[in-house]
């Protein structure tokens, strides 16, 4: 149990230590040094939501695990508009541009299209009873599967104070935690479906 807990804090600290020790964090101002490490916590978080819906954090009950993960989903949107406001605050017309998809930098749009996903759940999620459970779930999913090789992407492609090796490695459990979860998921859920399937034939 201990172990698994301290991996995944060693997995998203462990970058973000190495990018509080960059020379580049000389030349930065205060706000914007804040909207870096906003989407680095951000970008730790993405790790942790399907690790708690996939039930592979020890010490948490499934009911406990769902709760949290609607915690952390709050704390990701938090982050992500920490992060948003903070390069607005620091260079307008840049944030413009990647709002409009005129930025030239090739990361923007992969965080632009991530950022509106993450918001579209956080929206949607207030509205998950009227819409059912499966109708969420799906929805849900969906949307996950845009903001996580979204945000992956994103990440990678900045240069900036992340360590290049951390970075990849806790873009790549992000990444590898997701494809595991989602697919376990609709494979738990698909013996179900054909089973009502089944059932309304009869």
């Amino acid at each position: 149990m201990t172990l698994i807990w301290a991996a995944l804090a060693a997995a998203i600290c462990v970058p973000i230590a190495f990018a509080a020790t960059s020379p580049l964090l000389a030349w930065r101002g205060p706000v914007y040094i804040l909207a870096g490490f906003a989407g680095m916590i951000a970008l730790g978080l993405m790790l942790v939501q399907p690790l708690l819906i996939g039930g592979y954090l020890p010490g948490l009950s499934a009911y406990r695990g769902r709760r949290v993960h609607h915690w952390i989903g709050g704390a990701l949107v938090a982050a992500i508009v920490i992060h948003v406001a903070g390069l607005w605050i620091t260079s307008p017309p840049d944030m413009i541009d990647a709002l409009l998809f005129a930025s030239p930098t090739p990361f923007s749009p992969f965080g632009v299209i991530a950022m509106w996903a993450i918001f579209a759940v956080a929206l949607l999620a207030t509205f998950r009873r009227r819409l059912g459970l499966r109708i969420w779930r799906i929805v849900h999913m969906s949307l996950a599967a845009v903001i996580v090789p979204g945000s992956v992407i994103h990440g990678m492609l900045v240069e900036g104070t992340m360590e290049t090796i951390s970075k990849a490695a806790l873009c790549a459990l992000v990444l590898a935690a997701a494809i595991k979860v989602i697919t376990e998921l609709r494979a738990r859920r698909k013996p179900r479906a054909l089973r009502a399937e089944s059932i309304a034939r009869q």
